[in-house]
């Protein structure tokens, strides 16, 4: 799954998103609020995917590969 504001886009894959455990972590790691849970899945929150401070929190949280935050100012590069 993926969503896109106007600055950030944010990349799930579909194994994390499905996750209840992981999909719980991103919501509870994030200072802003990018995710939530619904119905034990991950939800991508757009309203809130420009107010993303490049933390990593969401990054560290999961497994490699099963978030990307792409910067979408930045030419589509890729938060690592």
């Amino acid at each position: 799954m993926r969503k896109d504001g106007i600055f950030i886009a944010v990349e799930v894959s579909d194994g994390a998103a499905s996750d209840a455990a992981l999909a719980a972590k991103l919501a509870e790691v994030c200072p802003v609020d990018i995710f939530a849970v619904e119905g034990g899945s991950l939800q991508i929150v757009e309203r809130n995917l420009d107010e993303c401070v490049l933390c990593r929190l969401c990054l560290d949280a999961s497994p490699d590969g099963a978030v990307k935050i792409i910067k979408l100012y930045d030419d589509g590069a890729i938060l690592a």
